[in-house]
């Protein structure tokens, strides 16, 4: 595929000032950093064609031999990028994560931050709604104390890391953008260890059993996380601790199904009850309550009781019990059912099977039969 003229790329003329060649790049590259474009293909493509345009114009010679030559001026001297991978690695965490917008300025970064913890953490829908205290039990590196955390073995010491200075960060520069990143040796501690510790083999913390409460607040839903800032595993460089993220499972309940703050329950009624109206009892999270079913209640209709629903985890009103209602018929009928029902059914003036007989009036009526022919 053709390539497009850095002059096009950047959008800028060919008479334009260094000033405004390095101006236009800084704009392309904050616009179309994959940090802030997470996935986008077309955007990594034109971060990497924006850094290779900056590259050539920004450099005199390479500038002077591409306006006389084009393409061909340029090609064989190689770009310090190899791939687009090359550009992201030197900017680092540009967009957060660690480096920030401060990099762009030369600002250190800092110790890296210790990685968080995931729990998953399963619970009943009455917990869920009233809320709960839970302990939960995981493993979580700590200083070993064996070294006191600092990896080597007692009686010797860490050295100071030649390819950093000691300062846990190294400076890339990608055109005018200069960051600083964790050191790649050293991993940001700005120590080497030489003789390592026999119980931490020299990474200064060794996995240890925690036990923790948590406090769920009532109205916790399925994939909601309570998070425990500062639980998580020590930054391997002294810097802030990574923090736990308890995530919520919430039970299916044999009774109540759950949409949103709203419980919906289907209760069962009789055709009786539709018919000529009831006060029934029907469960709810907090005990027993008694509504009112009117008459002629057709099956599927839906009656409310405000307030027994879920609570909001972060305050407001609870959510309410919505009590649909389905006619349920009798399966099987004794003698006087069937007869009143039968009688409804003529006064109705609506056609219905004949009565069924049992077995043996059926023998009976058969004999009768023959007995007369």
């Amino acid at each position: 595929m053709a390539k497009t003229c850095y002059y096009e790329v950047l959008s800028v003329e060919r008479s334009s000032t260094d000033r405004e060649i390095s101006k236009a790049y800084r704009k392309l590259a904050v616009k179309y950093h994959p940090d802030s474009n997470p996935g986008d293909e077309e955007a990594s493509s034109k971060f990497k064609e924006a850094a290779e345009a900056y590259e050539i114009l920004s450099d005199t010679d390479k500038r002077a031999r591409y306006d006389r030559h084009g393409f061909a001026g340029v090609e064989g001297g190689g770009s310090q990028f190899g791939s687009a991978e090359d550009i992201f690695a030197a900017f680092g965490e540009m967009f957060g994560g660690g480096g920030g917008f401060g990099d762009l300025f030369g600002r250190s970064s800092g110790p890296q931050r210790g990685s968080d913890i995931q729990i998953q953490m399963t619970l009943s829908l009455e917990e869920a709604a009233r809320g709960v205290t839970k302990t939960i039990q995981f493993k979580r590196p700590t200083n070993c104390d064996t070294c006191d955390g600092n990896g080597s073995k007692p009686g010797t010491q860490p050295q100071g890391c030649q390819q950093c200075g000691g300062r846990g960060q190294v400076l890339q520069s990608a055109g005018i953008l200069r960051v600083q990143t964790t050191c790649p040796v050293c991993r940001g501690a700005g120590k080497i260890i030489v003789e390592p510790c026999n119980d931490c083999r020299g990474q200064g913390q060794v996995a240890k059993e925690v036990e923790l409460e948590v406090s769920i607040p009532g109205g916790v839903d399925d994939g909601m996380q309570v998070r425990l800032s500062g639980e998580g595993e020590p930054s391997p460089g002294g810097g802030r601790p990574g923090d736990c993220f308890c995530y919520i499972n919430v039970q299916k309940h044999k009774l109540f199904h759950r949409d949103g703050k709203n419980l919906i329950l289907q209760m069962p009624i009789s055709f009786t009850q539709a018919a000529l109206g009831a006060e029934i009892e029907v469960p709810t999270l907090d005990g027993p309550e008694t509504i009112k079913v009117t008459r002629g209640t057709q099956s599927g209709e839906v009656f409310k009781l405000t307030g027994q629903g879920m609570p909001n985890p972060r305050g407001g009103r609870k959510g309410d019990l919505l009590i649909q209602t389905f006619i349920e018929t009798p399966k099987k009928l004794d003698g006087e059912q069937e007869k009143l029902l039968r009688k409804l059914a003529e006064l109705e003036k609506t056609n219905v099977l004949p009565e069924q007989k049992n077995f043996l009036q059926r023998i009976t009526d058969y004999f009768a039969a023959a007995e007369t022919t």
